[in-house]
């Protein structure tokens, strides 16, 4: 009877367990899809600005009054990874995505012979990247206290690397985080973020000309510092929302297989029972005869 109850126990246990993921893929559902929304609203004003600032550096990459943000500092040696994850774990291979995308880059670059130095954001990411690059790590951005990702929190960060850059303490900044694509995928992005580099640019032969007043290394040097920011800002929400899609997504793993697990369990222990029952029953049956 002993093992009986061990089995009525591990039953009971395991359909806590099922309680509690079903309830966490209830939540992470809900705030997908408010995460969902808010991260695809801002791509199509990322997508623009980046554009816009495209075909501003065309002509403005040649000149030597060029923004150093545009331009960089004309050396390659020193590279800040900015490595952003959750707060929060169960949520399947966000993290480690993310961290697997990152240590891949830091292995490419020290075989380069350059300097790596590493800034985290978010907890998880931290807990995984300082086993192996502990003594690379600079500074980490906390995050277990904002409730809702807003542009404030992506201007902090951003003028922290603005502020570490004018003061050349790197050349080359590289944010990595996931860009969210449906609930069961996720894909880890590598994004240059210092010096500028802009893919959505119109082509030459089909871009329009225009006159800029003031020229466009002065609007360059006051929209590159906010394109940062935004570029920040649009990683975090992506992020945000890749986040409850890979979190719902493991939740539903796990409650079905802890109900894949109670069911085993319970016909294990309805065949012990009745095991146990047929034990008795023989007894009896030969101590009858025995009388």
């Amino acid at each position: 009877m002993a093992n009986l109850k061990d089995l009525k126990t591990r039953i009971d246990s395991v359909k806590s367990t099922r309680k509690i993921t079903k309830a966490m893929q209830m939540v992470a559902a809900a705030k997908l899809r408010r995460a969902q929304e808010t991260a695809e609203a801002a791509r199509p004003y990322a997508d623009r600005m980046e554009a816009v600032l495209g075909n501003l550096a065309k002509g403005a990459s040649s000149n030597s009054a060029a923004p150093m943000l545009l331009t960089g500092t004309g050396r390659e040696d020193v590279h800040l990874l900015v490595v952003a994850t959750s707060e929060r774990g169960l949520c399947g291979g966000f993290n480690s995505s993310i961290v697997k995308l990152a240590k891949a880059k830091i292995a490419e670059l020290q075989g380069e012979g350059k300097t790596v130095k590493i800034i985290t954001v978010g907890k998880k990411g931290r807990e995984q990247m300082k086993r192996e690059y502990g003594d690379l790590m600079i500074e980490h951005v906390d995050m277990s206290e904002v409730k809702t990702i807003g542009y404030a929190n992506a201007h902090g960060i951003a003028s922290d690397l603005l502020t570490r850059f004018d003061a050349e303490e790197f050349d080359v900044c590289t944010i990595f985080f996931n860009t969210f694509k449906n609930v069961v995928e996720q894909i880890p992005t590598e994004l240059q973020l210092i010096p500028a580099v802009f893919d959505n640019a119109d082509d030459e032969g089909t871009s329009t000309h225009y006159e800029y007043e003031p020229d466009e290394n002065s609007i360059l040097a006051d929209l590159l510092p906010r394109s940062i920011a935004t570029q920040i800002f649009t990683a975090l929400l992506e992020n945000g929302a890749s986040e409850q899609g890979a979190r719902m997504s493991a939740m539903d793993n796990a409650t079905r297989n802890a109900g894949e697990m109670i069911d085993k369990l319970t016909i294990q222990f309805n065949r012990s029972r009745q095991a146990a029952i047929t034990n008795e029953l023989i007894e009896i049956i030969s101590g009858a005869e025995a009388l």
